[in-house]
């Protein structure tokens, strides 16, 4: 499908204000903009100068569009995004945002593109782009299935208590135990609740895929297809999987933050230790542990008696004032055994390892991807958002395994952290784990079918993109076939 019959795109990005959103919006663009499109990537200042840089052969293709955030009185100087944050403030990031529609509906006047590509929190942008003749398309970084447990507003409407999560809804025809753990769900509660001033996430959600034109989503026919079929048939719109969108690194000094000589040193101490044996420990940038958490995790991968490399959040953001710490003496007990790396590490490196031989995450999609495609089996430790459904799915396909927990309040033991690792590391009993991420790397990361998925977007984008006639818009699904 090359050049797409010919004429070019313009395709406007504006993803939410998290670096689990904003990178694989980016890693999109970054398809899109290789068959020649245009893409204007809009997202405030401090996020894009943080952001990966560009190969050079797509730079000219892909125009960063720097949004400056409205003030807003509890949002602290220079908080652009969710890692900036303590967790109760980020529901400020999405007021600020809200506050952005009159410019945006400028932005939109001025750019004119053909479509733009929007996240869940800009519920707002698909009416005020459609009075400008821009077709919108929500494009959800969380996957099919997270999408369609949510299903439509009335049935939003329906669930009044926590309790409601913890079931598989009743509009999935197919057997599956995709539901949150009661801790899961308490853990946002705010996300599923109106509050005077901000409305609900769910709700945000919901209302962004009823009310713009098509959903991108990200996932595979081939793994998604029953929730695929199903968010069809829920919103009755055009459903399209884009893939899975692994990571793809441009080495140029780049990343979330300069790396300077961090690499050598780590790569170093990964050289030194024995093949398959190093637990890699990461949960995102948005979980952080509670102390009680941190100690567990701490003492748990003590007593596993594996090396390990851990990036560890310890705060979020200057605003946050509870510092998590380390147990006394962990450090000087684990010292050349473990690493605790309290700065950016550069993790598509790091998995890539051969040392590596187990990931123990927070079900965060992005690092699920990036295990599969190095290979790296995973224990899985929720914390927030999407993440619970996410391990819900992971466990039905033997992709992952979930330490232990208290079902209510989600505690859990060293023990089980220890027990957790060796099972899917080193023990027979783990071996599914070890054997299904490998198959799932061609399913996850196979370029051709990837290619397959966003040329088959892009046909759809060109083929049914609005054109403006003065103040009348009309969609041209016929457009191809004209040209």
């Amino acid at each position: 499908m090359a050049d797409h019959e010919g004429s070019k795109l313009h395709i406007m990005m504006y993803p939410w204000l998290a670096f689990g959103h904003m990178i694989p919006y980016l890693e999109l663009s970054k398809h899109i903009a290789s068959r020649g499109h245009k893409v204007s990537f809009v997202s405030t200042p401090r996020n894009i100068d943080r952001l990966p840089k560009l190969p050079p052969n797509l730079a000219s293709r892909i125009n960063f569009v720097k949004l400056p955030l409205p003030p807003h009185q509890n949002l602290p100087e220079n908080a652009e995004a969710t890692i900036d944050l303590p967790y109760d403030k980020v529901k400020y990031l999405k007021l600020a945002r809200d506050a952005l529609q009159e410019t945006m509906a400028k932005f939109l006047e001025e750019f004119s593109p053909d479509w733009i590509l929007h996240d869940f929190d800009s519920y707002w942008l698909a009416p005020v782009a459609s009075k400008l003749g821009v077709s919108t398309a929500l494009f959800s970084i969380f996957t099919p299935p997270t999408v369609a447990f949510f299903g439509r507003l009335v049935d939003f409407a329906e669930r009044t208590k926590a309790e409601d999560y913890t079931v598989p809804p009743k509009w999935i025809p197919f057997k599956t135990t995709v539901a949150f753990r009661l801790y899961e769900i308490l853990r946002i509660i705010d996300a599923v609740t109106e509050e005077d001033d901000n409305v609900s996430d769910i709700f945000r959600l919901i209302s962004g895929v009823e009310r713009c034109d098509i959903v991108a989503v990200r996932g595979c026919s081939e793994f998604d297809s029953e929730w695929l079929k199903l968010l069809e048939n829920i919103h009755q719109k055009p459903v399209f999987p884009v893939g899975q969108l692994p990571t793809t690194a441009y080495d140029a000094g780049g990343g979330h933050e300069p790396t300077g000589d961090s690499w050598k040193d780590i790569k170093a101490w990964l050289d030194k230790q024995e093949t398959g044996k190093v637990i890699y420990v990461a949960f995102g940038s948005e979980a952080k542990p509670s102390q009680t958490e941190l100690t567990e995790i701490a003492l748990g991968l003590e007593l596993s008696g594996f090396p390990f490399f851990w990036v560890l959040r310890a705060r979020r953001g200057e605003a946050d004032p509870e510092l998590i710490h380390l147990p006394e003496g962990f450090e000087e007990r684990t010292k050349g055994r473990g690493i605790v790396c309290t700065s950016w590490a550069p993790q598509l490196k790091i998995l890539s390892h051969e040392s590596v031989g187990g990931f123990l995450t927070h079900s965060g999609w992005s690092s699920v991807v990036e295990a599969i495609q190095f290979e790296k089996p995973l224990v899985l430790l929720t914390f927030l958002a999407d993440q619970g459904l996410n391990a819900r799915v992971l466990e039905e396909k033997k992709i992952g395994y979930s330490v232990p927990r208290d079902e209510r309040d989600g505690r859990f033991t060293r023990e089980a952290v220890a027990e957790s690792l060796r099972l899917v590391v080193v023990e027979k009993e783990g071996n599914i784990y070890r054997e299904k991420i490998k198959e799932m790397k061609g399913l996850f990361c196979d370029q051709t079918r990837q290619d397959g998925y966003v040329d088959t977007l892009l046909h759809y984008l060109h083929c049914h993109k609005s054109i403006k006639y003065g103040t009348q818009t009309i969609s041209t699904p016929e457009l191809r076939a004209s040209e």
